[in-house]
């Protein structure tokens, strides 16, 4: 029998899928420090732990009125 390993880091897009906004409103919240991430090489990825922080703060800025 195989456990299922849940994913560590997400990437900019399943993290944006995950909160329901856009890749470039989750490139502004990591510009601007709200949401943690990691370069691995060339790549950004998002850990779970943060995107669930995120989503629990409910802090999801500044929309369209």
């Amino acid at each position: 029998m195989s456990a299922v390993m849940e994913p560590v880091f997400l990437t900019v897009e399943e993290a944006a899928g995950a909160l329901r906004i856009s890749r470039t409103r989750v490139f502004d919240l990591i510009r601007t420090n709200r949401l943690p991430s990691r370069k691995l090489g060339r790549l950004r990825r998002i850990p779970v732990s943060a995107v669930r922080e995120f989503a629990k703060a409910g802090d999801h800025g500044e929309g369209r009125r």
